[in-house]
Formats: C-alpha cells, sequence, structure tokens
C-alpha cells in the first residue's frame, strides 16, 4: 500500500535516505549546509545513546543507579573510559542513561508546548474579537513571567520529577508558539482559500484544523527544533538546583550538581563530562533550527 507514495516521496527527495534530493528543495539545501549536517550527526548520536542505552554499556545497572563503591572516583581508564562518580557508577553508562532523560525531557516538553500554543494561537486568530481578546489576555499573563522563573516556581509547587519537569517547562513555554500561530492565521484567514472554504460551507474546525494550522506551521517547526535544546539546558538548570527527576534517575543536570563538589579535589570528569554533553546537545539543536530557518526561507537558502 506504501509503495507508491514512497517512491514518489523519493522523486521528490523528501525522504534524503532513499534518494538524491531534488535540487532546489529544502533538504537539498540542508545537505549543501556542512553545519547542518554537523549537528544532524551530533543529534543522531544523541538519539541513539539514548534509545540504545542499555546495550551500549557493560554497566547498565550503573546506568540505571545501582552504587558500586569500591570503584567510586576512579579517573577515565581502559575500564571505565569516562571514569566513575563518587558512588562508583560509570560515569559513561550515567551519560548515556542521562542522554534517555534529556530526550524524553526536551521531547514532552516541545510537544506540549506546540500542541497547547498551535491551538490556542489558531483559534484566537481565526475568530478574533472578544475570543482572542481572551486568549490573549491569558497568554500576556503567562508571558509576564521570565519563563525560567516560571518553570522554577511550577516545578517547586509540583515537587521533583520527570513529569513534573515537563509540566514545568511547557507552561512556560506555550504563549510564545501560541503568538506565533495568531500572528499566522490572522495572515491566513484573510485569503481566498480560506474564505472560499467559507463559502462552500466547510465545517470551522475542518478549516481550522485542515487548512489552517497545517499552512501556519512553518515557523513553528524551526522555533521547536531550536527549542529542544533549549529544553535540555532548561531541564538541566532544574536538575542542577533539586527540581528535576529523583535520584537514582540519570540526569545530566543532576551529574554536575554531584559533581561539582570534586571539581577542586581533581575528580573533573564527574561534572566535566555532563557539562560537555549538554552544551553539545544543545548547540546543535540550535544549529539545526537556523539551518532549517535558512533552508525554509526563499530570501536565505540561496546563501547556503
Amino acid at each position: 500500500m506504501g509503495g507508491p507514495v514512497a517512491s514518489s516521496s523519493a522523486r521528490r527527495g523528501l525522504l534524503p535516505g532513499l534518494a538524491t534530493p531534488t535540487p532546489g528543495s529544502a533538504v537539498w539545501y540542508y545537505r549543501r549546509s556542512p553545519l547542518g549536517l554537523l549537528a544532524a550527526g551530533v543529534i543522531a548520536v544523541f538519539v541513539v545513546a539514548a534509545v540504545a542505552a542499555p546495550w551500549l554499556t557493560p554497566f547498565a545497572d550503573q546506568g540505571r543507579g545501582d552504587a558500586e563503591l569500591p570503584s567510586r572516583l576512579m579517573a577515565p581508564n581502559a575500564v571505565n573510559w569516562l571514569g566513575t562518580d563518587d558512588l562508583g557508577r560509570d560515569i559513561l553508562a550515567r551519560l548515556l542513561f542521562g542522554a534517555r532523560t534529556a530526550l524524553i525531557v526536551a521531547v514532552g516538553v516541545v510537544a506540549a508546548a506546540v500542541i497547547i500554543g498551535v491551538l490556542v494561537g489558531a483559534i484566537a486568530g481565526y475568530f478574533g474579537g472578544w475570543v482572542d481578546e481572551i486568549l490573549m489576555r491569558i497568554t500576556d499573563t503567562f508571558l509576564a513571567f521570565p519563563p525560567l522563573l516560571l518553570a522554577v516556581v511550577v516545578a517547586a509547587a509540583l515537587g521533583p520529577s520527570l513529569r513534573n519537569t515537563i509540566v514545568a517547562i511547557a507552561v512556560s513555554w506555550w504563549p510564545w508558539y501560541a503568538r506565533q500561530v495568531r500572528a499566522q492565521v490572522l495572515s491566513l484567514r484573510e485569503r481566498p482559500f480560506v474564505q472560499a472554504l467559507q463559502v462552500v460551507g466547510v465545517p470551522t474546525r475542518q478549516i481550522i484544523t485542515r487548512h489552517v494550522i497545517p499552512n501556519a506551521m512553518t515557523p513553528v517547526w524551526v522555533q521547536s527544533t531550536a527549542d529542544l535544546g533549549a529544553a535540555v539546558l532548561t531541564a538541566a538548570g532544574l536538575s542542577f538546583v533539586g527540581l528535576g527527576p529523583r535520584p537514582p534517575t540519570a540526569d545530566w543536570g543532576v551529574m554536575i550538581a554531584d559533581g561539582r563538589q570534586f571539581v577542586l579535589s581533581g575528580q573533573w570528569w564527574i561534572a566535566g563530562f555532563a557539562g560537555l554533553a549538554i552544551t553539545l546537545v544543545a548547540l546543535a539543536f540550535n544549529l539545526m533550527g537556523d539551518v532549517i530557518r535558512d533552508v525554509t526561507d526563499p530570501k536565505t537558502r540561496g546563501n547556503l
């Protein structure tokens, strides 16, 4: 059933692994960007590490939190490539399982923020009037608080856990998507194709979900890609101050918090490798977001 569709997509260059992208397509332009390819490679490694963590290390139990006290605070060596922490757990195993936590938080936060923001923005922009006024005043109320401060307050109120971390960050981020989508929908609702759908009697819900929202999503995809990296950073910050997942769950922010007390005594690898992982992943998502923005904008894609 999927044969004709798949082959057609491949010919158009939408599936880069199956065929050479069509010259001039977004994928074709993306492949011309060395930074974009580097970012995609780093993100691919991050995703593989998160998904396959139990099979990539012989110390999977330590990655899940089991202590090995006789091996505590060992420097990088032939057995523990990145050393061990204060409980004797292999740092590489903790990083791999921490990648799983970071991926869950990043995807969960962005997905929740996009869903809420897109729905609110689309309804406000399409209907206008008092509906728009009420929804935008609610949005402005959330925007009045610095996002990180609001996330800290919500996380502190809900208590430390992986789920509450996702909720806390998503609550502070959805208004940005709502504003973004509303601006797009305000323009789209005046387009002839939307007015034609209204004239022929297409239900409002169908117009919004099938025609308006899909045409308003391009800037959302660009922003959400960059926000994946920001979500990793923000979640690490919450974990650092004790508002993230509870031990023994592997988390990069917790690793930095636990390892900072050993940096001055020479055991830099506990916090150092976790900080490096956060930096690389956040930078990769930001670079990918920048390149996607460039390739989706006809004014800038020619520079690639």
